[in-house]
């Protein structure tokens, strides 16, 4: 059974006036909203001046890749940090990073594999301050007001993703892609220096972290393997990440056929662009009506029903609808994305207290990885089953996880208090594997 809060957390619903109140979470929460389109921007920019180099539509899609799968290995081997270092330097230190490396793909002419080379070793330090920057949320904000400002990054990481993109676009043709890049820096800069000036100063204690050093490089490996061994061996942890994953992957491979499934169907031109926003907008309004109309128990109640709400309709391209269904389908599909918002609050009440950045960190990275996978996987699928057939069956694949998840998943139930668990103490030494 899933950790819960006290009854009275659990039975306030908190507003979106309410979290945007905050102080250092509307700090947090702009910045984010301000680098992740620069992140659209600059992968996009990247992409299309790898192609113009080289003319190799392979070399173009890693250039767009080449950031997620890094990640992952950053957090295994660096997660403690986001743990063990002052966040406002280390969240600092890392839009300062993004800035350099953009500015250096803009301004120098660098062999290609070198450029693609940069991008992948940034993208291992990305994690460290994202997990410094969620950890700050987490302690800012408490119980249902939690849950909405996760909800609130939700919206905003949609809308700032679509603005990059449509940025990108724009800049490339207006100014070229190098210029394109240094307004990319130009954007890091401002996150870095609104960070450095305005985030006050704070030592790991102080924000919820486990106080200390980083040891040198071997001593933050050996704690960041061992914490993210810690996390993974615990059982509600590792099953809350997972379904925070699998279904995620799931939709976001059924939504890399979508160009080739208006493709066999012979769409009009553009109208995959209509069907490719339509999961986008689906999870921006379930986020808005479930993070806002409903109470946190009933969420909580709701992300069974919701996993499946976003894997079921996706099992309806097996009979290779036309352009009003499938939009229809996605719609739906997306709006069973609001599932997460009833995984927010027990996740964070399963995660050690001198653990929650590293926790933070790799479920972030795990997302990205398994969101990188997850086309390529269905696209060798598709290969042989045609594409509505392989969008098929990633909707079933995700409904089965939704029948996973009833098998652990229970109604919450109002506590007086939350148990401690000694054992989830990253802090400490970590007891042997059972």
């Amino acid at each position: 059974m899933i950790p819960t809060a006290d009854a009275a957390q659990v039975n306030h619903r908190a507003t979106y006036r309410e979290v945007l109140a905050e102080p250092r979470f509307r700090l947090l929460f702009s910045t984010r909203a301000v680098s992740i389109t620069a992140d659209a921007l600059r992968i996009t920019t990247f992409s299309v001046l790898v192609f113009s180099a080289t003319g190799s539509a392979l070399l173009s899609a890693v250039a767009f890749g080449i950031g997620f799968v890094p990640q992952l290995f950053g957090s295994l081997l660096l997660g403690s940090l986001a743990d063990r270092l002052p966040p406002r330097a280390l969240i600092t230190g890392g839009y300062a990073l993004t800035c350099a490396a953009a500015l250096l793909l803009a301004l120098v002419r660098i062999p290609v594999a070198a450029s693609l080379g940069v991008v992948a070793l940034v993208s291992l330090a990305t994690p460290v301050f994202h997990g410094a920057s969620s950890r700050l949320v987490a302690q800012s904000l408490e119980g249902d007001a939690y849950v909405l400002g996760r909800s609130l990054n939700n919206i905003a990481g949609a809308g700032a993703q679509l603005l990059g993109l449509a940025l990108g676009g724009v800049a490339v043709a207006a100014i070229g892609p190098r210029r394109a890049l240094a307004v990319s820096a130009v954007l890091y800069l401002g996150c870095a220096l609104a960070i450095r000036i305005r985030l006050p100063r704070l030592q790991p204690e102080e924000s919820g972290g486990t106080p200390g050093s980083a040891g040198g490089d071997d001593g933050a490996v050996r704690a960041s393997l061992q914490g993210a061994g810690l996390l993974l061996r615990g059982r509600t942890v590792r099953r809350l990440m997972l379904a925070q994953w699998l279904p995620v992957a799931l939709v976001a491979g059924a939504e890399g056929l979508i160009v080739a499934y208006a493709g066999e169907r012979r769409f009009a031109p553009g109208w995959y662009a209509v069907l490719m926003g339509c999961l986008p907008v689906g999870m921006l309004v379930g986020d808005l009506l479930v993070g806002r109309l409903l109470r946190p128990r009933t969420r909580e109640r709701l992300v069974v029903p919701l996993v499946a709400l976003s894997g079921l309709p996706l099992i309806g391209f097996a009979a290779e609808p036309g352009v009003g269904v499938s939009s229809c389908l996605l719609l739906l599909s997306g709006f069973g994305y609001a599932y997460g918002l009833g995984l927010q609050r027990p996740f964070l009440d399963a995660l050690p207290r001198g653990g929650q950045g590293q926790a933070f960190g790799l479920l972030g990275s795990g997302s990205m990885t398994l969101q990188g996978v997850g086309p390529v996987c269905l696209g060798a699928v598709a290969a042989g089953m045609g594409t509505g057939g392989a969008i098929a069956l990633a909707g079933g694949t995700v409904a089965l996880t939704a029948g996973w998840i009833l098998t652990w998943h229970q109604p919450p139930c109002p506590r007086t208090e939350t148990p401690q668990n000694p054992a989830m103490d990253l802090s400490s030494t970590p007891p042997s594997a059972p």
